[in-house]
């Protein structure tokens, strides 16, 4: 990356010099470099593939495959390995010449198709590649908006292909797309056009891996997932790729150790195939930042399928592996191609030697709430939404990270109104789906679709809800846009919206900073994209004063007083620890000194004592 260069791992626009603060990616300078320069191979081989096509040639599937798993390699927090890079550079730049020899036109290829080089020239040559290497602001905006939706397109076409399918349609535009961005005679309204096509082929994209994920393992449902450990030794497997976890299974299967599923890999649990495997244990822990306290307090080894990976802490180094896309220096990498089978007896035998996991936490979650799952469900849902009981439906989908100015997402959870349905999918629910927000006549009040790879569900229930509504238009459907964005399949997904007519979308925490004054004002206006504000007056914007909860008990209140608003209040209280509510002085004290006096935390017992209220 070039100084000043937007950041995506920070989120900010800064010099990327190899972070140390908690929280970001931890890229070294020359790795990030070399991330750049294999983007501009990428765009390079695009670019003669897709004079091949214009000129009535096919491109084999192992080329597709190449390109979306380039540009899978550069996605947010994938691969930190410099070498696994440089190699998939190298790999590039060979394939690029035996098609270039195949054309009978190579005139006016763009500079990113014909350049060659040896390793020793790379550092030079992508220190003239990074996003800067574009000098108009707003170009540059469009290209890197365009690029990182086709990032997030790789990853869904890279999850499809390890299922065997492929969409040639979708490759074809890639390319296609990734070679644009090289074009300058290409200017902003095209550029426009271009990211709007992309977020067309972002559809296609999740419509092919959700038809791969559920022709292979079954359409997912309702589940319930433990989020407890058991006695055995156990291996952790995060990410996103289904065809890891199955084969994982097949393997561990019979051997003592159990299988864990962490972040983004939760949703596995929902497809029936995965169901048949008594070892495939359950959840530990959260989304993918908390990993370093997660990892090591599991004690197994962890396999890393996809990003996201925090760059480990060396006392749980050694346990961590890597395959497809991903990557660290130091750890071992799994290798298999597409439609080979991975050999996981590595991890297996590392795991027999480790402790049964920590627990950190007990009990249950709720998933499941797939397309196919809602739709069978869907007398039910339009029923209360017809009666009333459900007003709204918040779509909370995206990325989850660090910053404490995410909790914004757990606090506006907890201040819906009780007639709000939150449909979401990817690691933005770490920030919710572990709260007791209850349900609406049986329709649990969150309702998780999957991994952000799954958005194409909730895409697919908004539109049978506008037919089922009989509305011409998407926008007039019951659903707010509240989205929180971190990596680029956070962007697609974005495109994706946009291209169906989804306006008035809410990005937070901060609207992307890759997008210029003059790109940030043409979302603004043609599509109505904001960010976010105070939980108080984002609850007002999507549903009206009248419709937000209240905090109708509060600290400085007496517990007298409070016992006369309704009689459920002193069996909390009771069940809180407070068993003198019949003495006259306890009566006379505030909750806040009650609090004090038996131990009891404040704010827990008025989250319980409000929520009571709003229910009633």
């Amino acid at each position: 990356m070039e100084n000043k260069m937007f950041c995506y791992q920070c989120q900010e626009t800064a010099g990327c010099t190899g972070c140390t603060q908690a929280g970001v990616c931890g890229k070294k300078p020359e790795v990030a470099a070399m991330q750049d320069l294999l983007v501009y191979v990428t765009k390079g081989i695009s670019a003669v593939t897709t004079r091949l096509r214009d000129e009535g040639k096919v491109i084999s599937r192992d080329i597709n495959h190449l390109i979306s798993l380039n540009l899978f390699t550069t996605i947010t927090n994938a691969n930190f390995d410099e070498e696994m890079i440089i190699a998939r550079i190298e790999n590039t730049l060979e394939r690029k010449k035996e098609l270039i020899n195949k054309l009978n036109d190579s005139e006016n290829l763009p500079e990113a198709a014909l350049w060659e080089a040896k390793r020793d020239e790379f550092v030079d040559k992508a220190a003239t590649v990074g996003v800067l290497s574009t000098k108009d602001e707003d170009i540059r905006s469009l290209r890197e908006l365009i690029t990182y939706g086709l990032k997030g397109l790789s990853a869904y076409s890279k999850h499809a292909n390890a299922l065997l399918k492929d969409d040639e349609n979708v490759d074809a535009f890639m390319q296609k797309a990734l070679s644009n961005t090289l074009d300058d005679s290409i200017g902003i309204k095209e550029l426009i056009a271009l990211a709007l096509e992309t977020g067309k082929y972002g559809v296609s994209g999740m419509e092919l891996l959700d038809k791969a994920n559920t022709s292979t393992y079954g359409n997912p449902e309702i589940t319930k997932v433990n989020i407890g450990v058991g006695s055995r030794p156990g291996i952790l497997i995060s990410g996103h790729d289904l065809r890891d976890i199955e084969m994982l299974l097949k393997q561990t299967e019979g051997t003592g150790v159990d299988v864990y599923t962490h972040s983004e890999m939760l949703p596995a649990h929902y497809y029936p195939a995965f169901k048949k495997y008594s070892h495939f244990v359950g959840n530990y822990g959260n989304a993918w930042w908390k990993q370093k306290e997660e990892f090591e307090s599991f004690n197994g080894p962890i396999l890393m399928t996809t990003n996201c990976i925090v760059p480990p802490k060396d006392s749980y180094k050694d346990r961590l592996y890597t395959t497809g896309a991903a990557g660290f220096p130091g750890c071992k990498h799994i290798s298999g191609e597409i439609g080979e089978e991975k050999d996981f007896s590595e991890i297996i035998e590392h795991a027999k030697k480790c402790a049964s996991p920590t627990e950190i936490e007990t009990g249950e979650i709720i998933g499941g709430f797939a397309h196919n799952q809602v739709l069978a469900l869907a007398d039910k849902v339009v029923g209360a939404v017809k009666s009333g009981d459900i007003k709204k439906f918040v779509v909370m989908a995206g990325c989850d990270g660090r910053a404490k100015s995410r909790n914004y997402y757990t606090d506006f959870a907890k201040a819906l109104p009780n007639d709000a349905v939150i449909l979401t999918a990817g690691c933005a629910k770490y920030k919710y789906n572990k709260l007791n927000l209850g349900d609406i006549g049986g329709i649990p009040r969150v309702l998780d679709a999957g991994q952000c790879n799954d958005s194409y569900s909730l895409v697919v229930i908004a539109l049978k809800l506008k037919e089922v509504f009989g509305l011409d238009d998407i926008n007039d459907l019951p659903i707010v846009y509240n989205i929180a964005w971190y990596e680029q399949k956070a962007v697609i997904v974005l495109l994706s919206l946009l291209y169906l007519g989804v306006k008035n979308i809410h990005l937070g925490p901060t609207l992307p900073a890759f997008l210029s004054p003059n790109v940030a004002k043409v979302l603004v206006d043609n599509f109505g994209i904001a960010g976010i504000g105070t939980v108080e007056d984002d609850i007002e914007l999507f549903f009206g004063e009248e419709n937000s909860k209240k905090d109708i008990i509060t600290k400085e209140m007496v517990i007298g007083d409070i016992l006369r608003l309704d009689s459920g209040i002193a069996t909390i209280l009771m069940n809180s620890g407070m068993h003198c509510l019949g003495c006259p002085s306890a009566q006379m004290e505030s909750i806040a000194d009650a609090c004090t006096v038996h131990g009891i935390d404040v704010n827990t017992l008025l989250e319980q004592l409000n929520n009571h209220m709003n229910n009633k």
